[in-house]
């Protein structure tokens, strides 16, 4: 009995030795978790629903949209990124990349050039452009975000083909949980508590924003009702039917370079002055870009929107 006791003496210490130099030696804090970098070939199913085979892991990325660059950034592989167009202006290092073109007019000869192992493209390259770099044997990745939940899965899939699906998730994590703080104080608004917006893309002719857009989800995201809701994509409206339609908050978009004048018409413009929005000084600015770019920033712009939308909510814009 003795013997055995000892036995079982040892053992337990044994164990409880192990177990206080595990405790010892383990970091404080969550455990930073291990990046696992994907098997190429891999193939994934882009946002046109095409499967793209990329041979390897990407090193050279050119970029045919400004939203596109701006995930490249958010990802961390600036490093990577050998192309963008002319509007890529977000960050402010993206100015300083190489130009291929600009959106619409891509130097298709520039981007083979380069031979980029990755290229983010989007809808408008769809007819010419991505046709023409797949002939040549180059990896084209259609991103076409329509809504918030497609911009989300845009970045989720520029990092599941760059190896950086880590941060990716963590990037997604943490703008999901921004959009949440704003739904969450307007999913259960009622009709009468959402005010009419309406979103001025250009006033000269007056142009809008009808239901099929992701701008159109951001008002109803941040309690408004578009008042183009019945209309369709980005679309012109008549003054008749605006002044009609009495909105409460009026938007204009920097767009177009022309912004000053747009809020200036919007403001002064004689016709529009019985609308509530012009009563009750609820005409805005807000800039283009990170409202229309398919990237991280458009979750600043939801929030900027919720104030100037429900300042009773979200506070006043400072």
């Amino acid at each position: 009995m003795v013997k055995n006791g000892v036995a079982l003496f040892f053992i337990v210490s044994a164990i409880l030795t192990s177990f206080l130099g595990a405790c010892m030696l383990a970091p404080e804090g969550p455990v930073p978790s291990v990046q696992i970098e994907p098997a190429f070939p891999l193939d994934v199913t882009d946002q046109a629903g095409r499967v793209v085979t990329i041979e390897k892991m990407p090193e050279t990325i050119v970029s045919l949209s400004p939203g596109h660059t701006e995930i490249v950034f958010a990802l961390g592989l600036e490093d990577r990124l050998v192309g963008v167009t002319t509007l890529c202006n977000y960050p402010e290092a993206a100015k300083d990349k190489p130009k291929i073109g600009g959106y619409s007019t891509v130097d298709i000869e520039k981007v083979v050039e380069i031979q980029p192992d990755l290229i983010l493209a989007t809808r408008i390259h769809e007819a010419e452009v991505i046709p023409a770099l797949e002939r040549l044997g180059l990896a084209v990745l259609n991103l076409y975000p329509k809504t918030l939940d497609e911009v989300l899965e845009a970045i989720t899939l520029v990092g599941k083909c760059t190896g950086k699906e880590d941060v990716a998730s963590q990037l997604v994590t943490e703008m999901g949980k921004r959009i949440k703080v704003v739904t969450d104080k307007t999913a259960n608004l009622t009709e009468a508590q959402r005010p009419r917006v309406f979103y001025v893309v250009r006033h000269d002719p007056l142009w809008t924003i009808g239901a099929d857009h992701r701008i159109h989800e951001l008002i109803v995201l941040a309690g408004g009702v578009n008042i183009a809701q019945d209309l369709s994509g980005s679309t012109t409206i008549s003054l008749e039917a605006v002044i009609e339609a009495n909105p409460q908050v009026i938007i204009a978009s920097s767009s177009m370079g022309a912004a000053e004048s747009a809020l200036e018409f919007l403001k002064t413009y004689e016709r529009l002055r019985d609308v509530d929005a012009r009563i009750n000084n609820q005409v805005y600015e807000i800039d283009a870009n990170p409202i229309s770019r398919a990237g991280p920033r458009i979750v600043d712009a939801l929030e900027l929107l919720a104030k100037m939308i429900h300042p009773e909510i979200f506070g006043s814009i400072e």
